[in-house]
């Protein structure tokens, strides 16, 4: 890649802490006098990053508190330095990290963008071309000619994001900051987000809400512990994530627990029908990602319309069942079964499980087998969606996946009225003439 083609660049970026017993061990380190014992324990934030952006992309960062997302952001932003390894940026950045650091609480509203603007490298001129755009966008009236000391903290946060997205960055760095504000504020923030993402901005995009960054980024980087475990589509790494958040996923990136995999290796059966013939019957998609504990084992899953019969190919507004059938292999006390719905970008629609429907599940015994079924109206838009299913519990305080079954199964919804968003409400309208 040609150096102008990119945006962001991290080249084996490493940042280690260093963790001292007593807070003198501190000085007596930075003249090298400290030895031995007294010599401070090293904690690696971030491990040895590779990470590349290029220029106009929306690339998410996600992983699990402590991964080393915040981290990376910050010495992208320069608010950190590297341990070792190479950064190199290409672009003016704007930060929505930490709203409102760098503002003086004495200052009012209108001096605080000033200097804000000021630290991020604009000028007088430019500032005062931009201030109306800002105060309108923070939209706090009369109050941006008062003191920061005397807003709420609605008003300091609508502020401090107003300054930070309208300032035309070349690069946006956002960490979880776009659900700042009321419900309507919020709707302006993603609104902003839209804009910079159709103007080509490169946009770098930290959150633990796993909808928008499906929904916004082109591509998705999966932290762990310092690790960069892998990099790919919002979908993939969405699915790699879910299997990090229950230990399912090892630290060296490999998988944990017996069976856990995602293809045909998921059962070591190498059938090529997806999760092996050990595992499913009629599994509709190959390349369904399976992994679990396999004191339960999800044998067959299929879709039936209100007929009875066996489909891909729901009418929106009809009833319509998700069937599956789960053999024990162990004992399980009070299984939970559920089931989700995703568009093919990997954004969960809608789900459920039998512990939110306060179906009484009983114990499963070695040997056992429970046909599980719900049944639904289909009320989303007409389009392609994808099932996921899954057979978890609890051992005493512990969550337990013992079966889990990502995009295992398609379902078509055929509509002749589409209305806005994912689902239709099914309004009844009446206009009157009066």
């Amino acid at each position: 890649m040609e150096n102008n083609d990119f945006a962001i660049r991290l080249t084996d970026v490493k940042k280690v802490y260093k963790l001292y017993n007593k807070p003198k061990d501190r000085l007596f380190d930075a003249f090298g006098l400290l030895r031995g014992k007294r010599k401070p324990a090293l904690n690696y934030a971030l491990k040895g990053v590779d990470l590349e952006i290029k220029k106009g992309e929306t690339v998410g960062i996600i992983g699990t508190n402590g991964s080393g997302k915040s981290t990376i952001l910050k010495i992208i932003t320069g608010v950190l330095f590297e341990t070792s390894g190479e950064v190199e940026i290409n672009g003016r950045i704007s930060a929505l990290l930490e709203l409102g650091a760098g503002f003086n609480m004495e200052y009012t509203g209108v001096e605080n963008v000033y200097l804000n603007a000021t630290m991020m490298g604009f000028s007088d001129e430019e500032i005062e071309k931009k201030l109306p755009e800002i105060l309108e966008f923070a939209d706090i009236g009369d109050y941006v000619y008062q003191p920061v000391k005397t807003y709420s903290s609605g008003m300091f946060v609508r502020l401090a994001f107003a300054v930070a997205i309208n300032i035309d960055p070349e690069i946006l760095i956002v960490d979880e900051a776009l659900s700042v504000g009321d419900v309507f504020f919020q709707a302006k923030c993603y609104a902003k987000f839209e804009e910079f993402k159709r103007k080509g901005k490169t946009i770098v995009f930290v959150s633990h809400d796993l909808s928008s960054i499906a929904k916004y980024c082109d591509r998705v980087y999966l932290l762990n512990k310092g690790n960069m475990l892998g990099e790919g589509s919002p979908k993939e790494m969405i699915d790699l994530y879910k299997r990090v958040l229950v230990g399912l996923y090892d630290e060296d990136g490999s998988d944990a627990g017996e069976g856990s995999g995602s293809g045909s290796n998921g059962s070591g059966n190498d059938s090529g029908n997806g999760a092996g013939d050990s595992t499913m019957h009629s599994m509709l998609n190959p390349d369904t990602l399976e992994y679990g504990t396999r004191q339960a084992l999800i044998k067959d899953a299929y879709i039936t319309d209100e007929g009875g019969r066996r489909t891909s190919t729901i009418i929106k507004g009809s009833r319509f069942t998700v069937h599956m059938t789960v053999l024990f292999e162990d004992h399980v006390p009070g299984p939970i079964f559920a089931v989700t719905f995703k568009d093919v970008r990997g954004t969960e629609i809608t789900g459920t499980n039998s512990m939110y429907e306060k179906a009484y599940t009983g114990c499963g015994e070695k040997g056992d087998t429970m046909e599980v079924s719900f049944t639904q109206i289909m009320s989303l838009q007409g389009g392609n969606y994808l099932l996921s299913l899954g057979c978890t519990g609890f051992s005493g305080a512990d969550f337990e996946v013992y079966h889990r079954l990502y995009d295992c199964l398609d379902i078509t919804v055929v509509s002749d009225k589409d209305t806005v968003g994912y689902y239709d409400m099914f309004s009844e309208v009446e206009v009157k003439k009066v």
